[in-house]
């Protein structure tokens, strides 16, 4: 496997433009979401929580696997980019990521649906703000991944702050749990 190189002949303005829609797409994503979560009435119950002993301790050992995914993610990303001196198999970016993006499928809906955008404890008003960006970035990213005219900084950058982004959401949600209210399945 070899190291991703995107040359580019078009001037900077031109190759930048190609991330106008990724990054609107993105940008009105989390706006969405955010919108959503702050308009709708939070109904106090989602989904139910198969295997867990409640909704909380479902949310904190879902991001938790998405989080330790994300990790898997940064190390693989720089495997592909050369950074490492080792090549780990091309599917494991894919699939970490993918299964990282599943796990957090029923997270965000219970968050959005059952607590929805809350603003009142400053924790949970960064966790509520993550998530949207969260949801942003991983649209833009997923969008600008098949642009091959893209500036070559897009996918780290793009990367770079969904992974941040999980990780301030891990530290403001399954950290949280599992530090005030303790290890529970």
């Amino acid at each position: 496997m070899t190291a991703i190189h995107r040359p580019s002949h078009r001037p900077a303005h031109r190759t930048a433009a190609v991330l106008l829609i990724p990054l609107l797409a993105g940008g009105l994503v989390a706006l969405g979401l955010g919108v959503y979560g702050r308009a709708h009435t939070p109904t106090g119950f989602a989904i139910g929580p198969a295997g867990f002993s409640g909704a909380l301790p479902m949310k904190a050992w879902l991001t938790t696997g998405a989080f330790a995914l994300a990790i898997v993610q940064v190390v693989s990303a720089l495997s592909m980019w050369g950074r490492l001196g080792i090549e780990l198999p091309e599917g494991v970016h894919r699939w970490s990521g993918r299964l990282a993006f599943l796990l957090t499928i029923p997270v965000a809906f219970h968050c959005l649906y059952a607590l929805g955008l809350q603003f009142d404890v400053p924790r949970v008003l960064a966790h509520s703000l993550l998530g949207c960006f969260f949801y942003g970035v991983f649209t833009a990213k997923m969008l600008a991944l098949p642009k091959r005219d893209a500036p070559g900084w897009t996918l780290p950058v793009l990367g770079g702050l969904a992974f941040t982004a999980l990780v301030g959401l891990w530290l403001t949600s399954s950290l949280w749990f599992f530090t005030a209210v303790g290890v529970k399945v």
